[in-house]
């Protein structure tokens, strides 16, 4: 009898990141603006920035790098474009990444839950930095589990979607394994987000 939940292949694997500029009153509101998904080596699959489907009244520069030059260029795909892209190439596959609520989320795509792996939600690294309940940055979690320093200066999705497949690759066999006999390691995401998971 075939597993309930086999271990995926690393063909089956890629990892998201997203990067967001502020739209509405005060920039508040996230709108995406740059995604990037990397392969189970690391290797980019995409890389692209976002065309704003609404006014950006925050770049939010200063930590994202992203200037309007970015997303005005006439080069820069649509929205509907880049969200029909990042769905086609994530159909089928085990999502890795951080806060994946926050990018699918902004990406409108709902994905299942049983195929996303969230280093934010994994209980065993919230346990090792004595943060149970709560969810830990990416860079704390690089710092702390790998001795690596990733997010100095502005954020960068690539390297983002990078850092949260080193850290599921470091734990892959033990995550893999809890799922296989339906012992799942990971915490709920905001029930907020709910909507994000099938």
């Amino acid at each position: 009898m075939a597993a309930k939940y086999p271990v995926p292949s690393s063909d089956k694997i890629l990892a998201l990141s997203c990067t967001n500029v502020g739209v509405g009153p005060g920039g508040t509101t996230a709108m995406l603006a740059r995604v990037s998904i990397v392969d189970y080596r690391g290797q980019v699959i995409l890389d692209t920035y976002v065309s704003p489907t609404m006014q950006v009244s925050d770049y939010r520069t200063a930590t994202t790098g992203i200037e309007s030059s970015h997303l005005l260029s006439p080069d820069t795909p649509a929205f509907s474009q880049v969200q029909q892209h990042v769905a086609d190439l994530i159909k089928g596959k085990v999502l890795v990444g951080h806060s994946l609520w926050n990018d699918l989320s902004v990406l409108g795509i709902p994905h299942p839950a049983v195929a996303t792996r969230d280093v934010a939600l994994y209980q065993p690294f919230r346990n090792a930095l004595r943060s149970p309940n709560q969810v830990i940055g990416l860079q704390t979690l690089m710092w702390h589990l790998m001795c690596r320093r990733c997010q100095d200066g502005q954020l960068h999705p690539v390297e983002n979607a990078r850092a949260a497949l080193d850290l599921y690759r470091t734990v892959s066999s033990e995550w893999e394994g809890a799922i296989a006999i339906e012992n799942w390691p990971s915490c709920l995401p905001p029930s907020t987000f709910s909507r994000c998971y099938l």
